[in-house]
């Protein structure tokens, strides 16, 4: 018996992939790319994936191609990282902690302790970042003591102290009009964490992706759907969709601003800085004393280096941040980037 013959449909489980599986084997031609139409699916859904049994056959009804030229030009931009998965994002801290760290190191030793820290599967995030502190990082895990563990490894490995900036609220456009997001650190069924840690790869590019989850997880194709139906309408998950990859060209047209606001004008100030142009991500995240007094967070990206300080300089002229004591940190090269991970309560 031939290989293909091993893996025949007969064989196979039903939950889809079988069919792109013998055309790999068999060599099957791979029709033309297409860049524009490529273009238009990752403009048309980083967000609204359809929550369908079979949801790339709906994009594929939409934009009148097939199922198979949907998923072909997917594993291309995945191939070529222009996207980085197909997937859930979370709003930070509703499933378990997370923290943005930052440490201050030699320049020298920058690239060996950032790829140390990237190996660390709590690290979804690795940015250098021109300040004294200038290597920065967001760790994810299921719990707080995870992510304490983790930090002590850190400060032990390198001999350098992270500074430890929890997220205590977010801003978004978004949320105004969909209303507060769920508390941090909501409580979930073993099986919704398993789902969460299938999620973490983002879905597999088969016809049927909610039935692979759901095997991962021990759920119905049709319970994993109305699970994640469930955490995006209470906003727990922001999106579902298309997530890029940010080119490393753009890395320099971002930056991190940050304010010391006094606490009682953190949340009105915040919701009017996630609604201005160009800002990315909003955040009130606790201060570090003597290190770190800065409590309100965005970030501001542009198609250049100048167009971002001029966003930055008219959003602090049009909110009366001057007064305020501020920084402005760009980012400088890009160590790790990918979603984040909750697989020790899995």
């Amino acid at each position: 018996m031939s290989v293909s013959d091993r893996l025949s449909p007969h064989v196979l489980p039903s939950f889809g992939g079988a069919v792109d599986i013998l055309a790999l084997l068999q060599g099957a031609p791979e029709e033309p790319r297409d860049a524009a139409f490529e273009a238009n699916l990752v403009k048309s859904w980083q967000r609204d994936l359809p929550l369908d049994p079979e949801p790339f056959a709906c994009i594929a009804a939409a934009v009148g191609r097939t199922q198979r030229q949907v998923l072909q030009a997917l594993r291309h931009l995945l191939r070529e990282g222009v996207i980085a998965r197909i997937g859930a994002v979370a709003t930070p801290a509703v499933f378990g902690a997370s923290t943005l760290a930052a440490l201050s190191v030699p320049a020298e030793q920058i690239d060996a302790i950032a790829g140390y820290i990237s190996l660390m599967p709590e690290v979804n995030h690795n940015y250098g970042r021109d300040h004294h502190y200038n290597l920065w990082f967001v760790l994810t895990a299921a719990s707080r003591a995870h992510i304490d563990a983790a930090l002590a490894r850190i400060e032990e490995a390198t001999g350098f102290a992270p500074l430890d900036l929890p997220m205590l609220e977010a801003f978004s456009a978004e949320a105004a009009l969909r209303g507060p997001s769920p508390r941090p650190g909501m409580s979930l069924e073993p099986r919704q964490w398993r789902l969460l840690a299938a999620l973490e790869q983002g879905l597999p590019l088969v016809p049927r992706p909610f039935a692979r989850l759901g095997m991962r997880a021990g759920m119905h194709e049709r319970e994993v759907i109305e699970q994640l139906r469930a955490w995006l309408t209470s906003g727990a998950l922001r999106r579902l969709g298309i997530v890029l990859r940010q080119p490393e060209s753009a890395i320099a047209c971002r930056a991190m601003c940050v304010w010391d606001v006094p606490d009682e004008q953190v949340a009105e100030l915040g919701r009017r800085i996630a609604a201005q142009a160009g800002v990315s991500l909003c955040f009130r995240r606790e201060r570090a004393p003597q290190l770190w007094p800065y409590n309100l967070h965005c970030m501001i990206q542009g198609k250049d280096k100048a167009q971002v300080q001029a966003r930055c300089a008219a959003l602090v002229r049009e909110l009366g941040l001057e007064a305020f004591a501020s920084s402005v940190l760009f980012s400088t090269r890009r160590y790790k980037q990918c979603g984040s991970r909750y697989l020790d309560r899995c």
